[in-house]
């Protein structure tokens, strides 16, 4: 090739690039155009569902096009996220997310059907919740001692509740049970709402769970709190203690929640649906909303989830390898 046909080939190129740089600007200028799914790998009423349907009201009103909550539990959250993972990136399918099926399922799982970190593309790191430690008032406990001498007294006989295997409310459990010498029998459920609900049944004795779903039961006094799992007091939970501070050391399991994209889907729409998101979430409405839901605003940029993410992986791999923890 002579070097005028290099260079024509240069400016050709170049050329191509800026067009298709200049049309998914107007993609993004120009979207959405119709109604958005947000995918909810949970069943409705649980903290995602929650979130997403408080955020949608206000991205609907935003962005002058309806968002639609699409609930799709199953496989502790694999499955809803499976299918974003695997959906056309157009921009007219979102997820929101939470810690397994993002991240502590790729060290759980070895056969995962879907590549987190690679199928998906950051959105926002949207808010954090405390997990809250909860017994049902047949279990007969009200303090965190009580609890563990109950499960070390008869080991077998109490069983908890999770919104799945590898979920933040497993793991944290079985930190729990590796660090206390304890034991309980792990019963999985679909969704937050639904843990909750067995709990109040009496098929299972306790859970840690988000905030959103437990805290409306324990003050109608159906459920017995007894700590949260975050390193320090909530602001939002002021009354309620630590682990830490009821004498299990070294147990932070707090759920996170995020917006993901199809891999693929153009960055300037990913772009202005974060911005849309940041400032949903920084609304001051919102905000109190969303207190009032037990929930943490973070509202980061993408490039903050991703290092967030990879920041997930490398602290729980070697603690569930160490703890030994597996799938039921």
């Amino acid at each position: 090739m002579t070097r005028f046909k290099r260079t024509c080939a240069a400016l050709l190129a170049g050329l191509a690039l800026g067009g298709f740089a200049a049309l998914a600007q107007a993609q993004a200028s120009d979207w959405p155009q119709r109604p958005v799914r947000v995918v909810v790998p949970y069943g409705p009423g649980s903290s995602p569902d929650i979130l997403a349907r408080i955020v949608n009201e206000r991205l609907s009103a935003r962005l002058g096009q309806s968002f639609i909550v699409e609930n799709r539990p199953g496989a502790g959250g694999n499955a809803g996220t499976e299918h974003v993972a695997k959906a056309t990136p157009d921009g007219q399918t979102f997820l929101l997310s939470v810690n397994a099926p993002l991240v502590y399922n790729t060290i759980l799982f070895k056969n995962l059907r879907y590549d987190p970190f690679r199928e998906l593309t950051p959105v926002t790191l949207a808010v954090s919740s405390p997990n809250v430690c909860a017994a049902s008032i047949g279990m007969g406990v009200d303090s965190v001692k009580g609890w563990l001498d109950a499960m070390r007294a008869k080991p077998g006989q109490f069983n908890f509740a999770s919104t799945g295997n590898g979920s933040i409310s497993h793991l944290g459990v079985e930190l729990l049970k590796a660090k206390t010498n304890s034991f309980a029998v792990h019963i999985p459920y679909a969704s937050s709402s639904q843990a909750v609900t067995a709990m109040l049944q009496g098929d299972v004795h306790f859970a840690c769970l988000p905030g959103a779903t437990v805290m409306p039961q324990a003050k109608a006094g159906k459920l017995k709190v007894l700590a949260i799992t975050s390193a320090e007091r909530s602001a939002l939970l002021p009354d309620v203690p630590t682990l830490k501070e009821s004498g299990v050391p070294d147990i932070q399991a707090a759920p996170w929640f995020a917006y993901m994209a199809p891999a693929g889907t153009p960055p300037a729409i990913v772009q202005r649906m974060n911005q849309a998101l940041v400032a949903v979430l920084r609304e001051p409405e919102v905000v109190e909303k969303l207190k009032g839901q037990y929930f943490d605003v973070i509202a980061s940029t993408p490039e903050e989830l991703g290092r967030f993410m990879r920041e997930e992986e490398a602290r729980w791999r070697p603690v569930i390898q160490r703890a030994g923890l597996r799938p039921d």
